[in-house]
């Protein structure tokens, strides 16, 4: 599915900015391939608007501030990286290079970042941990019913993934492509079969939504994972509360990047609410729209622990392998060092105080 591309080194090398490698992707992968990574659901209105939020957000530079010393390090759950951007969960990547995950794993090793496996990974668990070498995160999709699900999250820490990710925003999913017959979700059993409907019942409700999570589902995994569990796909704060109520101990802002329901909040707008309700008990990290060092800086000041990117560093990935998300991974850091310095914060904990310090000023940083 991937076009041959002389000098790809190169490509990466020349590379200035993030948006460069999206047409060295658009220019290797089938169009087919292209198109499911860069569309949205229906119309994509959701899709633009995740965007268009962050262009809307503008930056305040505070000239003359001494910001010798500064450093992008966070902690998530006891784990300490060198910057906020962390891989989000993307499925099946030997689609946009024949390395997959691995690769993202080696790049997000080498940048000290943190990744999320996406259930729906290409290559087997096992495998993606060790490329990395280092403890990843497991983004787990609801398998249908409980021990199923249980299984599925038990061979990941198993295997040494450090925390789940219980994705509850794509029951049912519009943005479906036929695979190649050498890529599939490797590490997920037999799907299961829908239910047999009765006369007057509905495929959504009775059909799909039948092996959709629960509420109560939530409360029973939490009670059989031990290491962090995050719910992501929140985007409305009573759900937020009722998730930390249930014990998770994260959340992640997401509208699935609009791949699910159009027409929804952009994450970005929606995380004022959500960190209103969450009240500092628990991290939040945002997902969807992020395309820029200065994005990350964008969310990172409305009080998000770390922020999640999806397609950028997969247009690294088609671009060249490794080497493409490593330099994506770099290349957003290094926009968002030069951000933080221009508006005079030194480390991450300066930008999350940003619009605190002026939530009554119109002259807020973000």
């Amino acid at each position: 599915m991937i076009h041959t591309l002389p000098k790809t080194a190169a490509c990466f090398e020349n590379a200035r900015a993030v948006a460069e490698y999206k047409l060295h992707a658009q220019a290797r992968l089938d169009p087919t391939v292209w198109r499911y990574l860069s569309e949205g659901s229906e119309a994509g209105v959701t899709l633009l608007a995740n965007e268009r939020a962050f262009e809307r957000a503008r930056i305040v530079p505070r000239p003359l501030a001494d910001v010798r010393g500064g450093h992008t390090r966070v902690n998530l759950f006891g784990q300490e990286f060198a910057h906020p951007i962390v891989l989000a969960p993307v499925a099946y990547q030997k689609l946009f290079h024949s390395d997959g995950e691995c690769a993202s794993a080696m790049a997000a090793s080498a940048q000290d970042a943190l990744m999320l496996v996406s259930s729906l990974a290409s290559q087997t668990l096992e495998e993606i941990i060790q490329a990395a070498e280092k403890p990843l995160w497991f983004q787990l999709y609801w398998q249908g019913e409980r021990s199923r699900t249980l299984r599925l999250a038990q061979r990941a820490l198993a295997a040494g993934y450090s925390a789940v990710v219980l994705t509850v925003d794509a029951p049912v999913k519009q943005a479906v492509m036929q695979l190649p017959e050498d890529v599939r979700a490797v590490n997920l059993e037999t799907p299961l079969a829908l239910p047999l409907l009765l006369q007057g019942q509905s495929q959504v409700f009775d059909g799909w939504m039948a092996q959709a999570p629960t509420w109560a589902d939530l409360e029973w995994l939490r009670g059989h994972i031990k290491l962090p569990l995050l719910l992501k796909g929140v985007l409305h704060p009573d759900d937020a509360a009722r998730a930390i109520a249930l014990g998770c101990d994260g959340l992640v802002v997401s509208n699935h990047g609009g791949r699910v329901l159009d027409g929804v909040p952009a994450s970005l707008d929606a995380l004022p609410g959500i960190m209103a309700a969450v009240a500092g008990r628990v991290p939040v990290l945002l997902d969807s729209g992020v395309r820029s060092g200065s994005d990350v800086f964008k969310a990172l000041s409305q009080g998000v622990a770390a922020v999640m990117i999806g397609r950028p560093y997969i247009w690294g990935l088609a671009t060249a392998g490794a080497l493409g998300v490593a330099h994506v991974i770099r290349l957003m850091r290094d926009e968002l060092e030069m951000t933080l310095a221009l508006v005079g914060c030194t480390c991450i904990g300066d930008a999350q105080r940003i619009i605190l310090a002026n939530q009554g000023s119109k002259m807020g940083q973000a």
